[in-house]
C-alpha cells in the first residue's frame, strides 16, 4: 500500500501544476492559480520533503493565501504526512477527515438507470455546460460564468473526462463529475446529482463511466475521496476499497 500512496503523493503534486504556479514554503507547496477564473488551489505538503511543518510554516501559508484573497487551505493525506494534522489545527483551522479508496481493476457492474443515458462528453458537446452544472445543483450551487469555458478547455487538452447522465425523455444533464488524468492516474472528483434524481443509481453509473474514461487513457490507477461512511459505502458497490485517509482543513466559520 505504501508504493499506491506514494503515486497519489506524485499525482497530487502534478495535476495542479497544469493550470497554477507552485510557491515553495519549505516543507510546504502552496498552487496559486493563474488567471482570473483559474481553480483557487490549496496548499500541501511539498512532495519529497520530511514530515515536519511547523506552525510557523502554516501561518506563512495562510498569510499568502489571504494576501492573494484565495481560500485558506490545505489538502493533504494522513498516513503520508501524519504530523502536519497538528500543526494546521494549532494554527486554527478546521480539518475534515475524508475516506480516500482506490479502486485496482475494473468496477463492478452497476445496473444500466432507468430513464436515463450516461455518456462521456467532448468539448464541443451542446450538453456540456448543463452536464458541468449537474452537480453544482447537487450541492445546492451554481458553475462560475467561466466554469464551462475552463472545463472544454482541459478536456481538448486531454486534462479532464466528463461525464453525464441525462434523461433519456427531457435531455436534461441528471448527474455529472470528472476524472483528472495525470500520467497512469486518475482521480475521480466531483461527482453529484440534482436532488431531485437521487436514489437512481445515477452517480454511480456516471462514476464507472468515468473510470472507464480514465481506464481508456492508460490510467491504471484511479482513486477518490468520498465525502463520508455512507458515500463510501456506495462506492464499494463498485469495487473501491479504503486505504488512507484524506484530510482537508479550512478556516471555520465565521
Amino acid at each position: 500500500m505504501a508504493r499506491v500512496l506514494k503515486r497519489i503523493e506524485s499525482y497530487y503534486d502534478a495535476v495542479p501544476r497544469s493550470s497554477a504556479r507552485a510557491e515553495d514554503f519549505g516543507p510546504l507547496t502552496f498552487f496559486v492559480r493563474e488567471g482570473a477564473d483559474g481553480w483557487p488551489f490549496y496548499a500541501r505538503p511539498a512532495l519529497g520533503r520530511p514530515d515536519g511543518a511547523s506552525v510557523a510554516d502554516v501561518e506563512r501559508v495562510r498569510a499568502r493565501q489571504r494576501e492573494l484573497g484565495l481560500p485558506e487551505a490545505f489538502e493533504w493525506v494522513a498516513e503520508t504526512t501524519p504530523g502536519l494534522r497538528a500543526a494546521v489545527e494549532a494554527s486554527g483551522l478546521v480539518v475534515h477527515a475524508h475516506p480516500l479508496m482506490v479502486l485496482d481493476g475494473d468496477p463492478l457492474a452497476v445496473p444500466e438507470p432507468e430513464g436515463a443515458r450516461v455518456r462521456t462528453l467532448a468539448a464541443d458537446d451542446p450538453r456540456l455546460a448543463d452536464a458541468v452544472a449537474a452537480p453544482y445543483a447537487a450541492f445546492g450551487a451554481t458553475p462560475g460564468p467561466g466554469d464551462a469555458r475552463r472545463v472544454a478547455a482541459r478536456i481538448t487538452a486531454g486534462l479532464t473526462a466528463l461525464a453525464a447522465a441525462f434523461d433519456a425523455t427531457s435531455g436534461e444533464a441528471l448527474a455529472g463529475g470528472q476524472a483528472q488524468p495525470v500520467g497512469d492516474v486518475a482521480e475521480v472528483v466531483g461527482v453529484g446529482t440534482r436532488p431531485e434524481a437521487r436514489r437512481r443509481g445515477l452517480g454511480l453509473a456516471v462514476t464507472a463511466e468515468l473510470v472507464a474514461a480514465a481506464r481508456a487513457r492508460g490510467a491504471g490507477l484511479v482513486f477518490l475521496t468520498a465525502s463520508d461512511a455512507g458515500v463510501e459505502r456506495l462506492y464499494a458497490r463498485l469495487g473501491f476499497r479504503t486505504v488512507a485517509t484524506a484530510l482537508i482543513a479550512e478556516a471555520p466559520a465565521s
